[in-house]
């Protein structure tokens, strides 16, 4: 009976994944070795000095050099430059199934570079402590954003620095998965909370990462709204060790709890894909 229910539950997230894949445009690149890069890009790699999310707290902001390219001269090599004109989204594959969507928008209003190297240091990785990890490997390139020209980046921590990435994506999105019937009504930013915190690893009705690809809109039906914000504010309390990282420590605590509220409403609403 077990086996049956896990194989109904992995028939329904492929369905929707296909269902999410009909419903949009897809323009997919892998990212050219980083030997290659130079050559085809006619500079050589910057340095690039950021704020590591993955290794700063509330109360330590800890500056790392980094080696890289801008990130918009890379899409422009890949996709053209008229990607700066679609209203929809970067997708950036990571090899583990992460999968970060980014609004194309962002690109054009803050500072980006796809780097490869951590300057001075041996080994391209770092230690994420909000997610009890050591030493993860950021290749073969990691997203970083200028959080220190546009301090009002540091309160997202880690969302949108997606690393192990090798391929990108264009897409035209069409968000029937995220808000069907008429939720598009009144959850438009619910689901986009969703998109940014949540969709990165899991999903809602096949839409969203593969890294653990449970559907939060069956999964969280069966919480109440204190147990899903404790997993969201401080996840590593209710399973020590665990790998889920917590919404962003940067934000004011008010901020934090709204939007488990939102997205636990949100989830609450949205139709388990059958």
């Amino acid at each position: 009976m077990f086996l049956s229910k896990v194989s109904g539950v992995f028939v329904r997230l492929a369905l929707g994944t296909l269902l999410y894949a009909m419903a949009t445009l897809l323009h997919a690149a892998t990212l050219p070795a980083k030997s290659d890069l130079a050559r085809l890009l006619g500079h050589p790699a910057v340095i690039v000095e950021v704020i590591e999310p993955h290794l700063s707290t509330r109360d330590s902001l800890v500056k790392v050099d980094y080696l890289g390219y801008p990130a918009d001269e890379v899409l422009d090599l890949l996709f053209g430059a008229r990607w700066k004109e679609e209203r929809g989204e970067m997708e950036f594959h990571a090899l583990d199934g992460y999968v970060s969507r980014i609004p194309v928008e962002r690109f054009k209003k803050y500072r980006a570079y796809l780097v490869f190297e951590r300057r001075g240091q041996k080994g391209f990785t770092v230690d994420n402590i909000t997610q009890n990890e050591k030493q993860v490997a950021l290749g073969p390139y990691y997203l970083v954003w200028d959080n220190i020209a546009a301090p009002e980046l540091i309160a997202d921590g880690g969302s949108y620095w997606p690393y192990q990435v090798n391929t990108v994506m264009l897409s035209t999105l069409v968000t029937n998965a995220l808000l069907p019937g008429d939720l598009a009504q009144s959850y438009g930013d619910h689901a986009a909370l969703a998109k940014k915190y949540c969709l990165s690893c899991h999903q809602i009705r096949g839409y969203g990462g593969g890294k653990w690809p449970i559907d939060l809109a069956s999964s969280v039906k069966s919480m109440t709204a204190d147990s899903f914000k404790r997993w969201l504010l401080s996840p590593n309390e209710v399973k020590p060790g665990t790998t889920m990282p917590a919404l962003p420590m940067a934000m004011p605590e008010t901020e934090r709890e709204a939007i488990a509220r939102k997205l636990y409403d949100y989830l609450r609403v949205v139709p388990v894909t059958q």
